[in-house]
């Protein structure tokens, strides 16, 4: 099992809240090599606040190791040759350590922070990723662009906008996957899934493998794709100070439960109903009372909590046979939590042996 981080180091929120301190773009370099040099396999960047492109050209500057992934970039307000070239050149620079990591968006950011009209996200990223592979084909081939689909039609590549070949042109493509209709088409196109934190290691095991190894088949490709996975992780050096971040842990899980396009995840816990009453809270703004509504058990089921000493080996005891690369971090900004960050890193490469 690898083990990668976003950066800033130390951000134990996934997606829902910024972390405490912003990434600062001009120590991405120095806190790239920061995270290579505590051992990690990989670093990885969502879109938030910054380009993600930009981050990991500057993180492929500063390191020789470390895999760098997009973990996720927004596919559809880019054009698939605009994705490409970016995916090309930072390929280029790493010398063959970037992954594309892919995300689809939910319907109002597509239709009112993009200002696209609204498609079926599972076919229109089929087609998008295969847009993709077919302008990195071209460059590296040699051969004219042909590339037709529902949703893009590409047959211009001049000499001026074509790159040409480079020494690594096989870049691996991963999706970012919630239901199961994504989780096909991750297998009919892409090289890896990455579950949303909501997905439990049931709800992994039972709905997205199985949808996402039927795709496979059905293209005739490899079932066997790497499954990256962002758990939502609540870690301190004690049972004192673990009780005490709880309470922002319980908040998540119910801001996720209220969420519609996550529900799949809760039902097949048979916690619909939970899902449908937070939902109601949600829209009537009631926040203060959703998060009682998280029992032990249901915390306990979306989220790995656990003391330092507890959490490498929770993590791989959750996650073992289920996915090949878990996101962990903890803060560390000083020499001390730095030490320790090592070490947790370590003790999960222990348990995986």
């Amino acid at each position: 099992m690898r083990v990668e981080t976003l950066l800033p180091l130390g951000k134990l929120d996934p997606g829902l809240r910024a972390a405490d301190a912003p990434l600062d773009l001009g120590r991405v370099i120095e806190d790239a090599r920061l995270v290579e040099a505590l051992g990690y396999d990989g670093l990885a960047v969502e879109e938030t606040k910054v380009d993600p492109y930009v981050v990991m050209a500057l993180a492929a500057a500063g390191t020789t190791r470390l895999r760098l992934t997009t973990a996720v970039a927004m596919a559809f307000p880019r054009s698939p040759t605009v994705t490409a070239m970016s995916a090309w050149s930072i390929q280029k620079l790493s010398r063959g350590r970037f992954v594309l990591g892919l995300g689809s968006q939910v319907r109002g950011h597509i239709t009112r922070r993009f200002g696209l009209p609204y498609r079926p996200p599972g076919p229109w990223m089929r087609d998008y990723v295969r847009a993709v592979r077919a302008v990195w084909s071209a460059w590296q081939q040699r051969t004219p662009l042909a590339f037709e689909s529902p949703h893009y039609n590409l047959s211009l590549m001049v000499p001026l906008f074509d790159p040409g070949p480079i020494e690594h042109p096989d870049i691996p493509i991963h999706v970012a996957a919630v239901n199961p209709i994504m989780c096909r088409f991750v297998g009919e196109v892409a090289d890896g899934l990455r579950p949303h934190p909501v997905c439990t290691p049931r709800y992994i095991r039972d709905v997205m493998l199985p949808a996402m190894r039927a795709g496979a088949v059905a293209a005739d490709r490899s079932p066997a794709l790497s499954v990256a996975m962002k758990p939502l992780i609540c870690a301190a050096p004690d049972e004192a100070k673990l009780a005490a971040r709880v309470p922002d842990v319980r908040a998540r899980v119910a801001f996720y439960a209220s969420t519609p396009g996550y529900r799949a995840a809760f039902e097949v816990h048979g916690l619909g109903d939970l899902a449908a009453e937070l939902a109601v809270l949600s829209r009537a703004q009631r926040w203060e009372e959703m998060p009682p509504r998280i029992t032990d058990e249901v915390l306990h089921t979306y989220a790995v909590v656990g003391t330092y000493a507890e959490i490498g080996r929770k993590l791989v005891e959750r996650y073992r046979g289920l996915v090949t690369d878990v996101e962990f971090s903890i803060p560390a900004a000083t020499a001390g939590e730095q030490g320790i960050l090592r070490e947790l890193v370590q003790d999960i490469r222990r348990e995986t042996a």
